[in-house]
């Protein structure tokens, strides 16, 4: 069995941290395991396992045929009789299908807006799906919509997971140690910073020592200047740090005392899932998959989205009581151990290889 992961980038998305996360996983459990960036490479690419076998397109439009022709190449002279698309690069694997009739294809929907599920383009994703063997979607609400719209006949509800960084420390976060709150979310209207920084401003008011870090990728476009200017409109600039994207992840957890994901809208967040293993204190909107993450209230807490009150009161319940909040960490920290292993979503994985192969 030769499974070939297709992500578009490497840089610090959700999408991206499961493909390198599978194909690291699926070295121990196949024949080879290959992983292939299409568009553009980023900070993952130091995550990859030296066993992935790894190739880069460095495409740049949605139909290029040297790209074609070097993904072709690449899949006959390998072997490779499964590819694993995620998100948007089902379009170039399902070329690759028809040039290769016995590869065999599973699109991996990573859709973040599942909230907004009506606005979704999918004319094109449609067109393809009856080339896909299998569809594995991040939430139940995308498995129904597949199931109802595309044309496959098996979709499954495939949990993200996380995995420790192995990464060496580099980043060192500002502020006070034991005060620190950590936001790992790329600048993106979706994670609503802003809902998060209205929380916060009400947070320093009383607890003036504490510090929000922002990790996430920065696109440098409208969304992420006006956040910056509302860190200075909200008189924030000594207690609101931004960071771009980093690869030393679970090194910056391990600096933090407290974790909150504020999005208006999600499928099931890896950086929840980041949160759980390093045993923060966790804060999320109750959106998307994020209450199968925190089920109940022994393992953090689920506030509305868009809803700064809320979350203000949230981080201030930790604050008030680090003891019980340091509870609710290591109770997060089992969960997500025993229900989101890289073991258990890479035996689902090798399971579906095998059938579709038969």
């Amino acid at each position: 069995m030769r499974v070939l992961q297709l992500i578009d980038s490497l840089q610090t998305g959700g999408a991206e941290r499961v493909a390198v996360n599978i194909a690291n996983a699926l070295t121990s459990n196949i024949e080879t395991s290959y992983l292939c960036a299409t568009r553009e490479e980023g900070l993952l690419k130091e995550s990859i396992d030296t066993r992935v076998n790894y190739l880069f397109l460095n495409k740049k439009k949605t139909i290029e045929f040297k790209a074609i022709k070097n993904l072709n190449s690449f899949v006959k002279h390998n072997k490779i009789n499964v590819i694993h698309a995620h998100s948007t690069s089902f379009f170039l694997a399902t070329i690759i299908k028809i040039l290769n009739k016995n590869v065999k294809i599973v699109w991996h929907d990573h859709y973040g807006n599942s909230t907004f599920l009506e606005a979704r383009s999918y004319k094109m994703l449609k067109k393809c799906s009856k080339y896909f063997s299998v569809i594995y979607s991040v939430n139940k609400e995308l498995e129904v919509w597949a199931r109802e719209t595309l044309n496959s006949t098996k979709v499954s509800y495939l949990p993200n997971f996380a995995v420790i960084n192995i990464i060496e420390g580099r980043t060192t976060l500002k502020g006070k140690e034991n005060k620190r709150i950590i936001h790992l979310a790329n600048l993106r209207e979706q994670k609503d910073h802003f809902t998060l920084l209205k929380a916060f401003k009400g947070i320093v008011s009383q607890f003036p020592e504490w510090t929000l870090h922002c990790v996430g990728k920065d696109f440098e476009d409208d969304y992420s200047k006006a956040f910056k200017q509302e860190i200075k409109t909200l008189r924030l600039e000594e207690n609101v740090f931004v960071y771009g994207s980093k690869p030393d992840i679970t090194h910056i957890l391990n600096q933090a005392e407290i974790a909150v994901l504020s999005s208006k809208s999600e499928g099931l967040p890896i950086a929840l899932l980041e949160y759980g293993l390093a045993s923060l204190p966790t804060i999320a909107t109750n959106v998307g998959n994020c209450n199968l993450v925190i089920a109940n209230e022994t393992l953090g807490q689920l506030v509305p989205s868009i809803n700064a009150l809320a979350l203000s009161q949230a981080i201030i319940n930790y604050i008030s009581d680090m003891e019980n909040a340091r509870i609710k960490g290591a109770n997060f920290k089992t969960h997500v151990q025993a229900n989101f292993s890289a073991n258990s979503v890479a035996k689902t994985l090798v399971e579906d290889y095998k059938r579709i192969l038969e």
